[in-house]
């Protein structure tokens, strides 16, 4: 296959659904030489905040001289963003040759009567292949969905297991409850391996705590209560931690600072087990660190920021950030979100501000909850909103109707992230 034809073979691949389970990818793995074997992991889990807390870690590592491998889903604006060396996205000609052999062993398990491969396991495959043909020293892997079931959790070797915050989400899938779900995301603890923690909330401390005694793993807390002299900014922001002075980051959000300690407390964990990073590596490494779709700022006068916040602790969280960044600006939002989102509880966590809303949907995704539906939703929050079949259009009436001193936000799904960006970018450049 050439690289157009790998991309519509992956993306074909999305119609055998997204299943819970590790055989199919152990049997996939197994035909293709278990890449994964040869390869050293830290394995990142939780809820929200586990994309940050990979940048933050992967770029301390490359400071340090480390050649880092990182695997990431989803993604806001190129399919080869998912799997990334040092920050370089996988080459198309690699990605077109590996799926091709990716391809192959899919359709032998199909002949032997096996299940095909899902879209998610092509891709985790296709990411252990590259990084083993790469020669990674280390590779920073974000789990997909949930945990101890998730495709990623095929590997042996992991060096750290990282946990961030961990709250209700995927409830269909994972749990009805915080420990149900706890259990889940604790799956990838391995056994006398290193894990390190942020503070949960009780129900889910307790779980990770039971996990670790079973596993013999050795638990690290990550208490962003200990964190001082923070300095909060939507373009900057300091902290001091673990005998670190004035960190410093370039990640907004007022949870980037929970984020940041995580991954303070994951190096000094590195660095225990063995591994060299220099304090100048991870002061340059959280200050090079980037992470778009997380409270990340595209324009100003007016405040143009786009934010992930598709689940409950991702709304509380960006609510908290809009009370810290901007209590008396005026607002916009553009919000789009994915129909299995508890969507009216993000609604009723940003809904206390007195914002004018557009509602819009991710074009072509059977997942994305109609425009329609959502502006329902929030009329009866008493809203001044409204909804738009384009994402464009959407963009165009906010900058519209904002004045310069004026916050637009665009909140909710990632996915349709990436398009607000496209959109912006198209109107900018007929200015």
């Amino acid at each position: 296959m050439n690289y157009e034809e790998a991309r519509a073979y992956l993306d074909d691949a999305a119609r055998y659904g997204s299943v819970l389970g590790l055989d199919t990818m152990k049997e996939l793995l197994a035909r293709l030489g278990n890449p994964q074997d040869d390869l050293k992991f830290i394995h990142i889990g939780g809820t929200n905040g586990k994309g940050s807390v990979l940048s933050y870690l992967s770029t301390v590592l490359k400071e340090a001289g480390y050649r880092v491998g990182r695997y990431i889903s989803p993604t806001l604006f190129s399919y080869r963003e998912r799997i990334q060396v040092n920050e370089i996205y996988i080459k198309k000609d690699a990605l077109a040759r590996l799926t091709t052999q990716i391809q192959s062993c899919a359709d032998e398990m199909v002949r032997d009567g096996a299940p095909h491969p899902t879209a998610f396991e092509i891709e985790t495959a296709l990411c252990f292949l590259y990084f083993r043909e790469e020669k990674c020293d280390l590779v920073v892997l974000e789990v997909g969905m949930g945990g101890a079931t998730d495709a990623t959790n095929v590997i042996k070797t992991t060096v750290l297991e990282v946990l961030a915050s961990i709250s209700m989400d995927h409830m269909g899938f994972l749990g009805d409850t915080l420990a149900e779900i706890a259990a889940c995301k604790a799956g990838i603890i391995k056994p006398d391996t290193t894990v390190v923690s942020m503070r949960q909330q009780l129900e889910a401390m307790e779980v990770i705590r039971q996990v670790c005694q079973r596993q013999k793993a050795d638990l690290r807390i990550a208490d962003a209560a200990n964190a001082t002299d923070i300095v909060y900014g939507c373009e900057e922001q300091y902290f001091s931690y673990g005998g670190y002075d004035s960190l410093e980051i370039h990640l907004a959000g007022s949870y980037q600072i929970a984020n940041a300690v995580l991954a303070v407390e994951a190096v000094k964990a590195l660095i225990d087990l063995g591994y060299a990073i220099s304090e100048e590596a991870l002061r340059s490494g959280l200050q090079k660190a980037s992470w778009k779709g997380r409270f990340t700022v595209l324009q100003r006068e007016p405040y143009f920021i786009i934010d992930g916040a598709h689940n409950r602790d991702g709304a509380k969280v960006l609510a908290d950030s809009v009370r810290q960044y901007f209590p008396k600006k005026r607002l916009h939002y553009i919000m789009g979100v994915f129909k299995d989102k508890e969507y009216e509880t993000i609604i009723d966590q940003m809904s206390v501000f007195d914002a004018d809303v557009i509602t819009v949907e991710t074009p072509g995704n059977p997942r994305a909850l109609p425009a329609e539906e959502l502006a329902e939703a929030w009329k009866k929050k008493k809203a001044d909103v409204t909804f738009e079949k384009k994402i464009e259009n959407a963009v165009r009436k906010s900058l519209e109707k904002a004045k310069k001193d004026d916050v637009i936000l665009a909140f909710g799904s990632l996915s349709f992230l990436g398009e607000i960006v496209k959109a912006l970018d198209t109107i900018r450049s007929e200015v």
